[in-house]
């Protein structure tokens, strides 16, 4: 009940007239004459809603955020229509991959109608050495991490919760079985205080024709010329595999596809 007051001082506090009713039937609600005043909204507020609405509909589409964008945009008004879209679009959120798994979007979707209606999920899962096991999971929560996205759910063969990465999962389907939420646990997200008491830096050197590719690990700061060709580079040891794999895989297109 104190959680209820608190979002209610909320909506007050937000301009909000909100009014009670006792008795059988009785409750809360907004005023009916309420409207709200589409001053409410600054240039830089409506600018912001429609950089991370835009944004998001690159990858997850449908009915509800193309209806959300169309409801923002009748906020603006005509005086300050091209001054709200200029600042819209001074920075470009763009999550779809340049290029690799192209089940990434459809799955996004099956999932998200998953996780608006309650319905398990089944599918294949391939283990970091490619072997693949069936699951069934109660999917909670999409997560994208680091350009990658991520399925937390409840997996039905490990009886726990599990963050499962959406470029492994193969066959994904949605089931006509319905579940009841559990109380969910978030994943946890944040290593850094932990990778930083385990891991230490390590130096490597480099041709200067691949520091663009190393820059996506570390910072210019990082980098110490070692002669005219070459830079010394430090950083955490745990980055070292894929930034060689990226390096490589720079070098062999560049040679062959450029």
């Amino acid at each position: 009940m104190a959680t209820i007051y608190r979002d209610l001082d909320t909506i007050s506090m937000a301009g909000i007239p909100v009014r009670g009713a006792s008795g059988v039937g009785g409750g809360f609600e907004i005023m009916q004459e309420y409207k709200i005043d589409r001053k409410v909204f600054s240039t830089a507020d409506l600018s912001a809603i429609l950089m991370g609405l835009s944004s998001l509909s690159n990858m997850i589409r449908g009915d509800d955020l193309v209806n959300a964008l169309a409801k923002v945009k009748s906020f603006i008004p005509a005086d300050r229509a091209k001054d709200i879209e200029l600042k819209a679009n001074q920075v470009c959120i763009d999550l779809s991959p340049w290029m690799g798994n192209r089940n990434i979007q459809p799955y996004l979707e099956i999932i998200k109608t998953a996780l608006q209606e309650s319905k398990l999920l089944s599918f294949e899962y391939a283990g970091r050495y490619g072997n693949k096991t069936a699951r069934k999971a109660e999917p909670y929560q999409l997560v994208l991490k680091d350009s990658h996205w991520y399925l937390q759910g409840y997996c039905h063969k490990r009886n726990d919760y599990r963050l499962f990465k959406l470029s492994r999962i193969v066959n994904l389907q949605i089931q006509e079985e319905s579940f009841t939420p559990r109380d969910y646990q978030k994943p946890q997200l944040d290593f850094a205080d932990i990778l930083a008491a385990m891991q230490k830096d390590i130096k490597i050197r480099i041709h200067k024709s691949v520091m663009d590719r190393v820059l996506d690990y570390c910072t210019v700061e990082h980098f110490s010329p070692d002669g005219e060709e070459h830079y010394m580079v430090r950083f955490p040891f745990s980055c070292i595999l894929p930034m060689l794999l990226s390096v490589a895989f720079h070098s062999i297109s560049h040679r062959f596809f450029l």
